[in-house]
């Protein structure tokens, strides 16, 4: 058994780091003394942005475009981004995307592209990360992005549903097998973050209401990545195959949102 109580990273991957929680964490982990991998689909400048911003706190920084629809050569770019970081320590995997259309309406096209990206690209990029922690022999820590809806559906959202609690279930799996190797592997679901990808970036969640929420506001990325911090670092030594939610209560709320919801609006995407 590798003893992880020592454990102490200091190269990380983050996917989908051009923007919004991938970004915040990506700062974050160069705040707690990370070197950090930084990858992009289609923003270029978002991802150098991050880089920069890593670099400001005396970290390097390496960047490397992901397309998770590329399998299995996708998942290429955590070797690459480790041989240039010299390993890796951490691996967040937090690129995503989703759909909002109804079941009846779903294409195969577009359900595989989302389990791909969600679920099949995480499996494949934390295979290459875990066999390289492995083979160094010092542990390792595997945190997987996911979203209250690894735990509960949302309308419209099928595919992503499916994968995001495909991905939780992966994760403790991955914590059961990779745990004699000083591997920590955990989940961390968001619940609305204020984010490009709900069309909110840069904005101040203390502004915004949401009485459905029992913290009241949408919350900022800074405050998944600092979850996302502990579980990376050496503090979260006995942590693992555990799935963190950070929503602002949201999760509470099933039975009150359903004596309170006044419409049938909610029946739609």
């Amino acid at each position: 058994m590798a003893d992880i109580q020592g454990f102490d990273p200091r190269t990380a991957i983050v996917t989908g780091s051009d923007s919004g929680i991938g970004r915040a964490v990506a700062v974050r982990l160069a705040e707690a003394g990370l070197d950090v991998g930084v990858t992009w689909h289609t923003d270029e400048a978002g991802a150098e942005a991050t880089a920069e911003e890593v670099r400001a706190h005396g970290r390097r920084a390496a960047v490397a475009r992901l397309d998770l629809t590329e399998l299995p050569e996708a998942a290429d770019v955590v070797d690459r981004l480790a041989e240039e970081l010299g390993g890796v320590d951490v691996l967040v995997n937090n690129a995503g995307t989703g759909t909002a259309e109804s079941f009846l309406d779903l294409s195969l096209e577009k359900v595989r592209e989302v389990l791909d990206v969600d679920l099949t690209g995480p499996f494949l990029c934390a295979q290459r990360a875990a066999r390289r922690m492995i083979d160094r022999g010092r542990g390792g820590r595997i945190v997987q992005i996911t979203s209250v809806h690894e735990h509960q559906p949302r309308v419209g959202a099928g595919p992503y549903c499916a994968a995001k609690g495909g991905l939780g279930l992966l994760t403790q799996v991955m914590a059961l097998e990779l745990g004699e190797y000083g591997i920590t592997v955990n989940s961390v679901a968001p619940g609305e973050i204020a984010t490009p990808m709900t069309g909110q970036e840069d904005e101040d969640v203390r502004s915004a209401s949401r009485p459905g929420v029992p913290l009241g506001r949408p919350g900022d990325a800074r405050e998944v990545a600092a979850v996302v911090a502990f579980l990376a670092g050496p503090d979260a030594s006995y942590v693992t195959g555990a799935s963190w939610a950070v929503d602002g209560g949201m999760l509470r709320m099933g039975p009150m949102a359903g004596s309170h919801l006044t419409s049938d609006d909610w029946r739609r995407p």
